[in-house]
């Protein structure tokens, strides 16, 4: 193992921003652990880089510590440089109908804010110590994957979905002045519109409500939550980068 090599946690790894993003890490030669509720996607199989994959439900407390000590043994006392928190759910009904204040269940917004804002929190405590290793060698960053939906009222993306995403960004901002005592960096992605396999037919009129009149694509995400982790952004913390096409500033 090539001790200067740099290594990422990300979590939801097995498609869409994801995947992508584990494969920008990888093509700049990071040393990559990742989790997801699946198992090894072949891509890991095949990927000398990605290391370690733990199948993991993140919303469920005693696997998502099983995850946390499974990558710290992994890492083995190494510093570790990246955190990404990229795994979220958006519940819909069974119709794929919307999910307001006012239909489905209750313990439905507890599950939500589980995955959405609870793992992210727990996870960043979790590797807090291997975080700060990190700082003191070269640099390491937290990127919550945020979304545009926790700014502006959406249609698809659910209100329990929406306010999780809202306070993830307000959770990044506090984290951002607490970490920092360690050295650690901590930003947020908001991405708006991005074309992955989660998105349907359903989605094109939305393009009309953005200024670059596409949608974003996975690997644009990617690309932005690697800049953030790099040392040209040293200076950054407590910011959300919007990944929209402009879509945002309407």
């Amino acid at each position: 193992m090539n001790e200067q090599r740099k290594t990422v946690i990300l979590t939801g790894a097995s498609r869409g921003i994801g995947h992508a993003t584990v494969k920008r890490f990888s093509s700049e030669s990071w040393r990559i652990i990742t989790c997801s509720r699946d198992a090894a996607p072949e891509a890991c199989k095949r990927d000398p880089n990605w290391t370690h994959h733990i199948p993991t439900d993140l919303g469920d407390m005693d696997s998502l510590e099983n995850f946390v000590r499974q990558a710290n043994e992994a890492l083995d006392g190494a510093p570790l440089h990246a955190l990404v928190n990229n795994a979220a759910v958006s519940p819909k009904t069974p119709i794929k109908e919307r999910l307001g204040c006012l239909n489905g269940p209750i313990e439905g917004w507890r599950n939500v804010f589980d995955l959405n804002l609870f793992a992210p929190l727990m996870l960043s405590r979790g590797f807090a110590t291997a975080l700060s290793r990190g700082s003191k060698d070269g640099g390491a960053a937290i990127v919550n994957i945020t979304s545009i939906a926790g700014h502006f009222i959406h249609p698809f993306a659910g209100s329990a979905y929406s306010t999780s995403k809202a306070a993830l960004s307000a959770l990044t901002r506090e984290m951002a002045v607490e970490f920092a005592q360690l050295g650690v960096r901590v930003n947020a992605v908001a991405p708006g519109e991005i074309e992955t396999e989660m998105v349907g037919d359903e989605y094109e009129p939305l393009i009309n409500r953005i200024p670059m009149h596409r949608m974003g694509t996975a690997e644009e995400v990617a690309g932005c939550v690697y800049q953030l982790v790099n040392s040209d952004f040293g200076y950054v913390t407590g910011t959300e980068i919007f990944v929209t096409g402009g879509q945002h500033v309407y």
